[in-house]
């Protein structure tokens, strides 16, 4: 009997890791939790079948939006199987969804990080017409004046909130938050100095400065921009240390088998540097981040203790 259950226990294992071998053997799915057209879905389309090309199998896009990108990862996290069929393209609200939100996921726990995508910085701009030429005009007023300098969002928990939640903490200065239903109502209210400012994601603002619909005075990224080299830093006009981006990256479900991860690691870091893809990132100024899983983790882990650090210390509320 001994014997008997020891031999199934071994055809067991042989049969897994002969699945695990032959993985994929049907297509796999990629959830993205955001509206159709948007950046992530374009990004996403272009990826997808350079993925398909290394791994055999297609890669089927599966839009699934709402929630600010939470319904779809909660897809992942909690109803696909923990198999590399089905796997996220996530963002910036997996880090600070945790700290700044009640969740039915924990992402931390939930999903395993497969590897970063890109980042796109912010672009603080303002009306051409505004006494404000560079952000150190800005904080010096929001410190003269607290809560009189406002800034503009495309809603509670968007980049562009959590990008001025972020300046405000790290600046020091107390400024006056204006939710609107997308960056693009935001923009008549700064033009005509309804508002102070903007802090849009570099994709969509960099038409409007180049236009001169509106003045860019910074940029929330480490270093400068090779598209805008003259606008300065953020962190190098006063506020060391700040730097704020819209990152994507890939997602599995935790649980995922090791070998199935390194697959389709590997087949994302193939599509990340095709030619059509890396022109589509500089299209939208997309920085570099850590491509692979584990130095992807590390950054992940980061960017989700920074935020539950500044809600600890009360320099950022939640949003619920």
């Amino acid at each position: 009997m001994k014997c008997r259950r020891l031999l199934l226990s071994l055809a067991c294992v042989l049969v897994a890791q002969v699945a695990h071998a032959a993985w994929p053997d049907r297509p796999i799915t990629m959830v993205v939790p955001y509206a159709p057209g948007g950046s992530a879905d374009v990004l996403a389309r272009v990826m997808a079948p350079e993925m398909a090309s290394v791994l055999g199998q297609s890669v089927v896009v599966e839009l699934r939006p709402g929630a600010g990108g939470n319904i779809g990862a909660a897809h992942v996290a909690q109803s696909a199987r923990a198999d590399g069929y089905t796997f996220l393209l996530g963002s910036v609200s997996l880090a600070t969804g945790p700290a700044l939100s009640t969740l039915t996921f924990d992402p931390l726990h939930d999903l395993v990080p497969m590897g970063g995508i890109g980042a796109v910085p912010n672009l603080a701009v303002v009306s051409v017409a505004s006494p404000f030429h560079s952000m150190a005009d800005l904080l010096a007023a929001a410190r003269a004046r607290p809560g009189t300098v406002s800034y503009g969002s495309s809603g509670l928990g968007t980049g562009s909130h959590l990008a001025g939640e972020l300046l405000a903490a790290t600046a020091g200065v107390e400024l006056l938050h204006v939710p609107y239903r997308g960056s693009g109502a935001v923009y008549p209210d700064l033009m005509a100095q309804r508002i102070s400012l903007l802090l849009d994601g570099m994709g969509s603002a960099i038409g409007q400065v180049q236009s001169g619909a509106v003045r860019a005075i910074g940029i929330s990224a480490t270093a400068r921009s090779d598209i805008l080299p003259d606008v300065p830093t953020i962190a190098e006009q006063g506020v060391p240390g700040y730097a704020f981006s819209l990152w994507l990256g890939y997602f599995v479900r935790s649980g995922t088998p090791p070998e199935v991860l390194a697959k389709l690691e590997a087949a994302h870091r193939h599509a990340l540097h095709a030619p059509q893809v890396q022109d589509r990132l500089r299209q939208a100024a997309a920085q570099p981040i850590p491509e692979d899983a584990a130095g992807f983790a590390h950054y992940f882990q980061a960017n989700a203790a920074l935020w539950a650090d500044l809600v600890r210390r009360g320099k950022v509320q939640r949003i619920d």
